[in-house]
């Protein structure tokens, strides 16, 4: 008889994020996986298989949260799209700010070396293919809806870019100025 799990599945998914978050995948070691999650080898080895696997669940569990909540704020209706879109980018400098200088998960993997990977590679791309799907849904739902698809490509850069650069380090001051930046897009 197999004994229980003796751990939440999501407690230790939790942690793991903390891990790769602070380390990225390929500096995450397997001993810092088991003191952040509070596992044991055999443990993490039963529920998640390997490190690759485990990275890929923490990827789709932030990806059905972090991702979700950005592609809502994007294809809310109610106000215009451009203000969405300002909005969600106000909201990441808003974050650092406060001190949180993490960045995001999704983007450190894509500026990772682990995303040529193919399976890691095609969860970021659906990741990011759903953040350009809500770009577009607010670019359409603007009062300027030319030319969503490509501006909603450079907009999947800048929010890569902003995200990236505010976990380098970047001053508030040009996260700020990125943001103000948009107004030119707007304009187009």
């Amino acid at each position: 008889m197999a004994r229980p799990r003796e751990f939440d599945i999501d407690t230790a998914l939790a942690r793991a994020l903390d891990v790769f978050w602070e380390k990225g995948y390929d500096d995450a070691s397997l001993p810092d996986l088991l003191e952040g999650m509070k596992l044991t080898r055999g443990s993490l080895y039963k529920a998640f298989v390997d490190k690759k696997t485990l990275y890929l669940r923490v990827l789709e569990q932030y990806d059905e949260k972090a991702v979700n909540e950005a592609v809502s704020l994007l294809t809310a209706p109610g106000t215009d799209g451009w203000v969405r879109i300002q909005e969600l980018f106000r909201a990441i400098t808003d974050v650092v700010e406060q001190g949180d200088r993490r960045g995001c998960l999704l983007c450190s993997a894509a500026a990772g070396p682990a995303a040529i990977d193919p399976e890691i590679g095609a969860a970021v791309a659906s990741a990011l293919g759903r953040m350009h799907g809500g770009f577009c849904s607010a670019i359409e739902d603007s009062s300027h809806p030319q030319n969503a698809q490509s501006l909603a490509h450079l907009l999947v850069n800048q929010y890569v870019g902003h995200r990236i650069m505010a976990r380098a380090g970047a001053s508030l001051d040009m996260l700020r100025q990125s943001c103000a930046a948009l107004e030119y897009l707007r304009a187009k």
